[in-house]
C-alpha cells in the first residue's frame, strides 16, 4: 500500500518534474500529475522525458524509494502545486485555461487547512481568480485554506541547483497564506524567501523577464545598426563594457524560451497603453529572427550569383539557448522554418546536437554538416560549435557570437 501523498504536483514538465524531484528527495511523498500518459509511465520507471543535468538520478532514487509516483489524476494531499503551461490565444493574449483546469480538478479534494500554490507564469490577478473559482464551488472553504503564488526562477541546464539556492518571492491572498507557503518552501529552499502579496508576486515574475527582454533588445538593435555601419558588434560591446558602469548583453538571433520571450506579453496584454518600452522590445527581438532569416536568404543568392550554382546551407542549432534541448519559442527554430519555406532546391543541413530526432526537421551531425555546407549559419552558441575548424572558403554567418 502506497503512503498517503503530502504534495500533489500538477504538471511534470521542465519545472514541475524538477520541483517534484527536489521535494521528494527530502523524504516528502509527492504525487505527480500530468495529462501525458507517456510522461507518467516514463517517470514511474525512474526515468525522465527532458534533458536536465542531475535530474534523472534524483527522480530515479525518489521513485525507487517510494517518495515519487506519477499518474494522470490528482489525489488527496495537504499541499497542491500548479505548474502547468500558460500559452497564448489570439493576439498574444495569455491563456490560463490550463491553470483553471488544474485548479478545478482538485477542488473536490480540498479540505480545511490545505495549501494551494500556483507556480505557473500568470497574469496579475490569477491567484485571486482561482480563489473565486474555489470558493464558488466550495463556499465552506472560504478562509479555511491557504492560497499563494510563488514563481520559479531557474535556468535550464542548472535547474536542480537553482531550485534549492535561488531566492523566491512568495505572495499569498492574505498574510496567513503567505506565511504558510513560506513555511512550506523553507523545508526545501536554501535561498531567501521574500514575503509579499499574490498580485505583487505575479507581477514580479513578469517584470524580471521583461527587464531581461528589454536589455537583450538593446543588444539586438545594436547588432542591426552595426551590420549597417560595417562595425563588428562583438568587438564594440566588449570595448563598451570596459566602462565601469556599462554592461551590454550579447546579441543573438532573437529571444526564446518559456520565460523571456513570453512573460512580457502578459504585461502588454493587460496594460497596452502603459507598456511602450516592453512592447517595443518584444517587437525588436521578434524582428531579429526575421532579419537573420533574410540574411541567410541573401547569402544564398549572393553565393549563387558568384559561383553559378545553388549553395548548401548548415543551420547550426535549434534550441532557444546554448547547451540545452529546449526548443520552446526558439528563434533558431523559427529561422530554420523560414529558410526552408523559402528554399529553392538548395540542400539544407539542420543541426541540433542536444536532441536525437525531431518531428519536422531531419537532423544532421554538426561535423558532417559543416564539412558539406557552403554556407554555415550559427544560430545557437552550443559548446560543440566553438571547437570546429572550418575551411576558409566557407561563408560564415555568426548570429550568436561563436567567433571562430
Amino acid at each position: 500500500m502506497k503512503p498517503k501523498p503530502e504534495v500533489v504536483m500538477i504538471g511534470l514538465g521542465y519545472i514541475g518534474l524538477p520541483t517534484a524531484a527536489l521535494i521528494s528527495s527530502q523524504h516528502t511523498f509527492v504525487h505527480g500529475v500530468d495529462i501525458n500518459q507517456n510522461v507518467v509511465d516514463t517517470i514511474n520507471k525512474g526515468q525522465i522525458h527532458i534533458v536536465e543535468p542531475d535530474l534523472e538520478n534524483v527522480v530515479s532514487n525518489a521513485v525507487q524509494n517510494g517518495y515519487l509516483f506519477a499518474s494522470c489524476s490528482p489525489v488527496e494531499a495537504s499541499t497542491y502545486i500548479i505548474v502547468v503551461p500558460t500559452p497564448f490565444k489570439g493576439d498574444n493574449e495569455p491563456d490560463i485555461s490550463f491553470v483553471e483546469a488544474a485548479t478545478k480538478s482538485i477542488i473536490p479534494l480540498l479540505k480545511e487547512g490545505d495549501l494551494y500554490i500556483i507556480e505557473s507564469t500568470s497574469p496579475v490577478g490569477t491567484t485571486e481568480k482561482m480563489k473565486d473559482y474555489i470558493y464558488a464551488e466550495r463556499p465552506e472553504l472560504r478562509d479555511q485554506i491557504y492560497m499563494a503564488y510563488c514563481p520559479e526562477r531557474v535556468l535550464p541546464g542548472n535547474v536542480m541547483y537553482e531550485l534549492v539556492n535561488n531566492d523566491r518571492v512568495i505572495g499569498g491572498i492574505n498574510d496567513k497564506s503567505t506565511k504558510k507557503a513560506v513555511a512550506f518552501y523553507g523545508q526545501y529552499v536554501k535561498g531567501k524567501l521574500h514575503e509579499t502579496n499574490a498580485r505583487t508576486a505575479e507581477m514580479c515574475k513578469l517584470v524580471e523577464n521583461s527587464s531581461r527582454d528589454v536589455q537583450i533588445a538593446f543588444a539586438n538593435e545594436l547588432s542591426l545598426i552595426c551590420d549597417k555601419a560595417d562595425i563588428d558588434v562583438w568587438e564594440l560591446i566588449e570595448l563598451a563594457n570596459k566602462h565601469p558602469r556599462v554592461n551590454i548583453l550579447s546579441p543573438g538571433c532573437g529571444v526564446g524560451g518559456h520565460c523571456i520571450a513570453v512573460d512580457p506579453y502578459f504585461i502588454v496584454s493587460d496594460y497596452p497603453k502603459e507598456s511602450k518600452i516592453i512592447g517595443t522590445a518584444r517587437e525588436i527581438n521578434n524582428y531579429k529572427s526575421f532579419w537573420c532569416a533574410e540574411k541567410i536568404q541573401n547569402a544564398k543568392l549572393e553565393f549563387q550569383i558568384k559561383h553559378g550554382r545553388k549553395p548548401s546551407v548548415a543551420l547550426m542549432g535549434l534550441a532557444f539557448k546554448p547547451n540545452i534541448d529546449d526548443l520552446r519559442e526558439s528563434p533558431a527554430k523559427y529561422i530554420a522554418q523560414k529558410v526552408l519555406q523559402n528554399a529553392n532546391n538548395e540542400t539544407h543541413y539542420i543541426v541540433e546536437p542536444n536532441i536525437n530526432e525531431h518531428a519536422v526537421f531531419k537532423l544532421t551531425d554538426y561535423q558532417e554538416a559543416t564539412q558539406k555546407a557552403d554556407i554555415i549559419a550559427f544560430l545557437v552558441a552550443h559548446d560543440e560549435f566553438k571547437t570546429l575548424e572550418l575551411n576558409s572558403n566557407k561563408v560564415i554567418l555568426d548570429f550568436c557570437g561563436i567567433n571562430l
